[in-house]
Parts: structure tokens; C-alpha cells; sequence
């Protein structure tokens, strides 16, 4: 499955099956040059501090299978793995989470992140949110987006009502490119 968002400028092209990402300029005449896709994020400030929120096994859990399931077979294939987590995980919620429930969650999946030996950034957080949030049959909604000039990539959930939790003001930059959510 791919989705593209055009910026005018880019379109950027996410292959959600391999992961792939391509940018993709308009047709000019000369030498032009596509900008690079950035996996990475400069939202949360780099140290040894720890996150806020309690520690909590479930959240711990919900990340290592996460982790699991994205380094469990071929890496052209990480990103559909990944993605197939959310939505098994949403099969099993009966009714949304609140945003005290959402925002505990987020806060306890990077808690449990900080302490990870594997990658835990955007992609891996929001997937474990989902996935701890489905273990006590609540949902969010998971997002990917674009955001241009430089072009980046995100992930994150909002609730129902499209309320990004806990996430600075900086991901209105991001361009919705896929979503899932549970199915009412």
C-alpha cells in the first residue's frame, strides 16, 4: 500500500508495505535534486532524563512485542509487520480511550522505551500506546504523516476526536498520510 502528499514543492511517496520512502520533485527543466526523508524526530530533547509517568510492566510488554514483531523477519518488510500489530490490535477494543487514558499510556510506553535496549522512536512508541491501550480494550487512533522542507516522517495517535496526545504544537506540521482506527 502506498500513499502519496504532495507539497508543491515534493511529493513524497510512502510504500507502507516496505517502508520505502521516495521524494519526488515537479518536473523542471535543470539539475535538481530531491530532498532526503528523515525517519527522525527533533521533538523530544536528547539526555538522561526520564520520562514522566509510572513504570509499568504492560507497557513494557506491549513494547517488546512491538520490538519483537518489527525485527522478527526481513527488513524490506519491518514497516507492514509493524503495521499489522496496529491493527490486530484494534480488533480487539470495545470502546475509546479518553485522553487521561491515552496520555497515561503514552507516558508509560516511554517510561518503558527509556529503558529499551532496541530503537523506540515515533513509529515504535505510538504502535506499543496502541497496543497497551487494545490489552485493556481501549483505542486510539494511529497516525503517520509528512511533514515538508525537510522532508520528515512521524507517528503518533490522536484520540477519536482527532486531539494529538501528547505531542507538541510542531505536529500540526505533519500531513496525515495513513491512519487506523478501530471499527465502530
Amino acid at each position: 500500500m502506498e500513499r502519496s502528499v504532495d507539497f508543491g514543492h515534493v511529493r513524497v511517496l510512502v510504500d507502507y508495505d516496505t517502508g520505502r520512502v521516495r521524494c519526488v520533485l515537479p518536473a523542471k527543466p535543470g539539475p535538481t535534486t530531491a530532498p532526503a526523508a528523515s525517519w527522525g524526530s527533533s521533538e523530544h530533547s536528547a539526555g538522561l532524563s526520564r520520562p514522566a509517568g509510572a513504570w509499568s510492566p504492560m507497557a513494557a510488554a506491549a513494547l517488546f512485542v512491538v520490538l519483537a514483531a518489527k525485527n522478527a523477519g526481513r527488513r524490506e518488510t519491518t514497516m507492514r509487520r509493524v503495521l499489522r500489530v496496529v491493527r490486530a490490535a484494534h480488533s480487539f477494543t470495545i470502546k475509546p480511550a479518553t485522553v487521561r487514558q491515552a496520555t497515561a499510556a503514552v507516558g508509560a510506553v516511554r517510561r518503558a522505551a527509556w529503558a529499551s535496549p532496541g530503537r523506540t522512536a515515533c513509529l515504535e512508541e505510538s504502535a506499543a500506546v496502541v497496543l497497551l491501550l487494545a490489552l485493556r480494550r481501549r483505542s486510539v487512533v494511529w497516525c503517520h504523516g509528512v511533514a515538508p522542507d525537510p522532508v520528515r516522517l512521524h507517528a503518533w495517535i490522536t484520540t477519536h476526536d482527532g486531539l494529538p496526545v501528547a505531542e507538541p504544537p510542531s505536529t500540526d506540521a505533519y500531513t496525515t498520510a495513513l491512519t487506523f482506527r478501530a471499527s465502530s
